[in-house]
């Protein structure tokens, strides 16, 4: 044991670790929540393997995890397994790509997280570990210890969580709920998930019973009424508790930690609210006909925007770069889809209105810019979590997973944006015509100000809930003193 962890030992009886799920969207808030637990004291490890550490410590912004000296990134070895590169042409958009690292990792990393958790165990009074659901064996290593507790922390919405659940306890419903819901707005759409997903799923749901309470990215001001019925026994679970925390990232943005990116310095020039903010996550490709004719409906719109036009992530978004620097081939190659399907002189034109970013962007950094006044997202939870934190309007285009019931819940709950397709036209390509619709709509119509208005009110109320005395604060401070119990 070095003498770092010894020292650790001394200052504090309890230890936590962390286990994200190696995707992106959980990783950062994970790590973010890893921030707030270190803030009071606690050592916390942080698992994975050493490419996904490394992914987002080079991703989360708002603060540097370097700063932050109680934080140990264990960096466990995963064999070489492929990490192939997503179709954006696939009938199915659920990332099926990343299926191999998913599975790998779940089977790789729980031998060294037992040893790592045993270790802890054996000079700390307690360990608490804190998991993904899909890295849910950490529950069922941790249940074999005396003095070690496992906690899920849920990097999806409530409602999503409430959908998921919904099949078995819908009866539930109208007799619970304060508001009236109808079964078809939160049951769960079909397509969201492959088979072979939902087989994984599966196969971590069952060690969930092993967990003593769930944490959720989320609060009362957002999502209370589904926080209300997950906190009750036939959801949650005998003798468990729930802490809604959320948001997890910074609502304010330190600018003496800004992040240096030219998108960053254009903003800057722009009015306040004029901006368009468009990205589809880590998880997602647009295929070139559909950037054909989002890339001519933005600019037909005559809107400012900030385009973050990527591929979505390998499995390892290291290996890409590593196989570039080796094949000067493979590299021209990537040069060539660089263009993603742009339209001939589409950047050219649309000079000093509009920013296409082909590499990574800082999304809080941009979401919290007084320039940005919508983002047009697959309404991922980490992506909706953000913008309902720095009160920005949603124009959602789902993509899969839990995204459509996150859409349901921005536009049709919160009132705080429009859908850019429906889930059941899926299928269907979005015209420019309808870009140019919808971007008109939330960036330059009254009923665009009214959901800029709403978003901004809600945001007052987040902010308000993890400020002292709010209801996010509290459940932090209570789920920091019970797992600091003798």
């Amino acid at each position: 044991m070095d003498h770092a962890l010894i020292n650790m030992t001394e200052a504090q009886p309890v230890v936590v670790v962390m286990v994200p799920f190696p995707a992106q969207g959980h990783l950062n808030q994970l790590l973010h929540f890893s921030r707030q637990i270190a803030a009071h004291g606690l050592p916390v490890h942080f698992v994975g393997s050493a490419a996904h550490n490394h992914q987002v410590q080079l991703r989360v912004h708002g603060w540097d995890p370097l700063s932050v000296s109680n934080i140990r990134f264990h960096d466990f070895p995963l064999p070489h397994h492929p990490s192939p590169p997503p179709d954006p042409l696939a009938t199915h958009s659920f990332p099926v790509h990343l299926q191999p690292t998913f599975e790998t990792a779940i089977v790789h990393l729980r031998s060294p997280f037992s040893a790592l958790v045993r270790s802890l165990s054996s000079t700390f009074r307690r360990v608490a570990v804190i998991h993904d659901p899909l890295m849910s064996f950490a529950a069922q290593e941790s249940s074999t210890l005396p003095n070690v507790e496992a906690y899920s922390f849920h990097c999806i919405s409530a409602m999503a969580r409430f959908c998921f659940q919904l099949k078995s306890l819908g009866s539930l419903i109208n007799s619970k709920m304060k508001t009236p819901i109808s079964l078809q707005a939160v049951s769960w759409p079909e397509g969201c998930f492959t088979d072979r997903f939902l087989e994984f799923v599966r196969s971590q749901h069952p060690m969930m019973a092993f967990d003593a309470g769930s944490i959720y990215n989320s609060c009362w001001p957002i999502e209370g009424e589904f926080l209300d019925m997950l906190s009750q026994e036939p959801f949650l679970g005998k003798g468990n508790r729930l802490w809604a925390v959320g948001p997890v990232n910074p609502i304010v943005v330190d600018r003496g930690v800004r992040t240096s990116h030219g998108c960053l310095e254009w903003l800057d020039k722009q009015p306040p609210q004029s901006v368009l903010y468009v990205s589809f996550g880590t998880l997602s490709s647009l295929s070139n006909d559909q950037v054909q004719e989002l890339a001519k409906g933005l600019e037909r719109s005559g809107q400012r925007f900030i385009w973050v036009l990527r591929e979505a992530d390998r499995g390892d978004i290291f290996a890409k770069e590593e196989e570039e620097e080796e094949e000067e081939e493979e590299e021209e190659e990537e040069e060539e889809k660089e263009t993603n399907g742009l339209p001939e002189g589409f950047e050219q034109r649309v000079r000093g209105v509009g920013v296409v970013v082909r590499d990574w962007a800082p999304q809080l950094e941009i979401l919290a810019h007084q320039s940005t006044g919508g983002f047009m997202s697959h309404c991922g939870w980490n992506s909706c979590i953000e913008s309902i934190g720095m009160g920005v309007p949603i124009a959602a285009w789902p993509m899969h997973s839990d995204q459509p019931r996150n859409t349901v819940l921005v536009a049709e709950f919160l009132r705080m944006g429009i859908v850019v397709r429906e889930w059941g036209r899926r299928g269907e390509l979005v015209r420019a015509a309808a870009v140019e619709t919808v971007v008109r709509r939330l960036m330059a119509s009254k009923e665009g100000d009214e959901m800029r208005k709403r978003a901004a009110e809600l945001a007052v109320k987040v902010g308000q809930a993890v400020a002292p005395g709010g209801s996010s604060h509290a459940h932090l401070q209570s789920f920091i003193s019970h797992i600091l119990r003798r």
